[in-house]
């Protein structure tokens, strides 16, 4: 049985949305989930417009933190903070597994057009960056456009998910008016929406929780050797 460590930046996907928790016990049962959180950090990132050298040193003391308690693996659910996990993979002996490591993937493979839609705008560089390092590696060619629905997350976080879901329908249609080929949602939190995004915009939508915890359980079932 592998402990699996959960890293967040906020309470949303503890308390308000439990689709990650969800999908790790349905894929992977047998195995035990812990969490830490660091409830400011994704804050901090928003307030100071990046990633800081103190933003990204909280994140590593979390990854020890996972790693002194016998985690085999961190699960890290913020997207927004994926730069400063790809630092503490240096500093810990345990894998890292990015929540958006397989959906951006996915997309860069795809090629064309890519939206890269977020509520949060620290979210969608990381993002964008991702999926285009991930076109390199493959040889792809692909092109990257990023659309805020600016408001949206503070709004969910206060309670309102219909007022959030119709910023990020508006925000994804603008998309479509850019001529994308695909929409890459780059936060969890906006998942439950990649099926009717799709049906609204008639192109492919992806998002990252599914393909991320089913790359979680690729690792966890391979005996944890990457």
């Amino acid at each position: 049985m592998a402990k699996i460590a959960m890293l967040h930046t906020s309470f949303v996907f503890l308390n308000v949305d439990t689709q990650i928790q969800d999908l790790i016990g349905s894929l992977l049962p047998e195995d035990e989930l812990i969490h830490f959180v660091d409830s400011d950090v994704l804050a901090s990132v928003v307030r100071d417009g990046g990633i800081s050298p103190s933003s990204e040193e909280r994140m590593l003391h979390l990854a020890q933190a996972a790693e002194r308690a016998g985690a085999d693996v961190i699960f890290s659910a913020c997207s927004s903070l994926g730069p400063a996990m790809d630092a503490a993979k240096a500093h810990v002996g345990i894998p890292i597994v990015k929540v958006d490591d397989a959906m951006t993937r996915d997309a860069a493979m795809a090629g064309g057009t890519v939206g890269v839609l977020a509520t949060v705008p620290t979210t969608l560089a990381p993002t964008a960056d991702l999926i285009r390092l991930h076109a390199r590696d493959a040889g792809r060619e692909i092109q990257v456009f990023e659309q805020l629905a600016a408001g949206a997350f503070d709004v969910l976080m206060n309670g309102d998910r219909e007022a959030h879901d119709e910023m990020v329908r508006q925000s994804a249609l603008e998309l479509v008016d850019r001529g994308v080929d695909q929409i890459v949602l780059a936060q969890a939190s906006m998942a439950r929406l990649a099926g009717p995004l799709g049906e609204l915009t008639g192109i492919p939508v992806l998002a990252s929780p599914k393909v991320g915890v089913e790359n979680l359980a690729e690792l966890v079932r391979s005996g944890l050797e990457a």
